[in-house]
């Protein structure tokens, strides 16, 4: 698919609902530093500098849809602990979340304690309880889901092991959002493959690959194998593989893999990428996309996220400028017509960019012209390029070219008549600029 239609698909964000089911936890990190070694062990003595606290496990991958713009329903179980009014508390924080949580005063909310200092984690201290919901807790989680998956475009399983999804758990929440009509997209846990059958996608990491399989996986052609045993045994899902520098792997019943390869720049931490990929391939799939396309606009959301500490987001803006300015975008793909051009400058002001414009006819592209534009663009973060259509010039689409490959120019569109008046009434931008070089102009 090409670069406009992804685009065009993250302005759908908003209009998606998605439900997600899991075990929520809290990432707790703690920063400081080390300047000596312990007299009482041989262990780092860590002063604490700050401390901060994020959801994790399923609450992350709600925080991702979230942070993208879809609406959100969670239902997850936690204790009725300190640590549970701070999962209500931090969900309360995300815009557009509908959260459902059952509390079991017999279950410990799931923590992660993380020490860090001068970039490297120390150690980490985990609290939780990880046994199977009782059927109690089980029912009610239940009853919310099926009262509220009509509502959603798709159903995401985020199962971290602690206990929500655990044994036959995940084939009642499969067999209710299916007969809801609604896909069912699964991060998996556990060595069981028939654990989710049913689900529309699921997508383990190398490691959940092999042991769930009991086969090899050091080679494409050896992941690809074991992931077509997956798929046989679940109902003929398909198998989104995450290979981490590797990049992914998408397997299907009766068609050719598919693999994608890493788009990360470089890799600060990894924590959480695994939810960034499970939130952006469903929600670029309930804004139309095809699975394929979806993966593609994953792999440039997890490439963006390890970029980042702890367990991160990422945000419409973020991942539409990284799509904008990736190789996945040539130059004619910047070059609109009037309606489609105002529509993307709609959604690039909706998420914050501020909005720049030129104009001319650019009969020639001179260094003069170049300087003119690119100080047009120190201005803005988004620069529109008017192009006057004239007569007895070089084709238009010819110069409109030329102006698309220049890195400074964020999009080109043509216009007609004696001047910009119309066109820079329709987008609406915050600078204006005329470039006038030579005299033809």
């Amino acid at each position: 698919m090409t670069n406009p239609a992804l685009i065009r698909s993250i302005e759908k964000y908003p209009a998606c609902t998605l439900i997600c089911v899991g075990d929520v936890m809290i990432d707790h990190f703690v920063y400081g530093d080390v300047g000596r070694i312990s007299p009482e062990a041989p262990i780092p003595v860590v002063l604490i500098d700050r401390e901060e606290s994020m959801l994790g496990g399923a609450g992350n991958v709600v925080r991702n849809l979230t942070s993208l713009g879809a609406k959100v329903i969670f239902l997850t179980v936690t204790g009725d602990d300190p640590a549970a009014d701070s999962v209500a508390a931090l969900l309360r924080t995300l815009p557009n979340c509908e959260p459902r949580i059952v509390r079991d005063p017999s279950r410990r909310t799931s923590v992660k304690t993380r020490y860090l200092a001068h970039n490297q984690q120390l150690l980490r201290v985990d609290s939780e309880t990880v046994n199977p919901l009782e059927e109690k807790q089980l029912k009610k989680l239940l009853a919310n889901f099926e009262s509220a998956v009509p509502r959603a475009d798709i159903a995401i399983l985020s199962d971290y092991g602690k206990g929500v999804l655990s044994g036959n758990h995940a084939r009642c929440f499969i067999a209710a959002a299916r007969a809801a009509g609604k896909p069912v997209y699964v991060d998996p846990k556990g060595h069981d493959c028939g654990r989710y059958s049913g689900a529309s996608l699921i997508k383990p990491n190398l490691k959940e690959l092999a042991e769930t399989t009991k086969m090899p996986v050091s080679t494409g052609l050896e992941i690809e194998a074991a992931a077509r045993l997956w798929v046989r045994e679940t109902d003929h899902a398909a198998i989104l593989v995450t290979r981490g520098a590797g990049g992914m792997m998408l397997v299907r019943d009766n068609a050719q893999a598919i693999s994608f390869l890493s788009r990360a720049r470089e890799v600060y931490d990894v924590s959480g990428a695994g939810d960034t990929v499970a939130a952006v391939v469903a929600l670029g799939t309930a804004a139309g996309l095809q699975l394929e396309d979806a993966v593609e606009v994953a792999c440039v959301a997890a490439g963006l996220v390890v970029a980042k500490v702890g367990t991160a987001t990422l945000t419409q803006r973020e991942l539409l400028h990284e799509l904008e300015r990736s190789e996945m975008l040539p130059a004619d793909g910047k070059i609109l017509g009037r309606e489609e051009a105002v529509h993307r400058v709609q959604l690039w002001k909706k998420i914050g960019f501020r909005i720049g414009f030129a104009s001319g006819c650019f009969h020639s592209l001179s260094a003069s012209q170049v300087a003119a534009l690119r100080q047009a663009r120190n201005g803005c973060e988004k620069l529109v390029v008017g192009l006057k259509a004239s007569e007895g010039t070089p084709a238009e689409h010819d110069r409109a070219i030329l102006l698309a490959a220049m890195a400074c120019v964020d999009l080109v569109v043509m216009f007609d008549g004696a001047d910009a008046g119309d066109l820079i009434a329709g987008l609406n931008p915050d600078t204006v600029t005329k470039v006038l070089i030579d005299e033809a102009e």
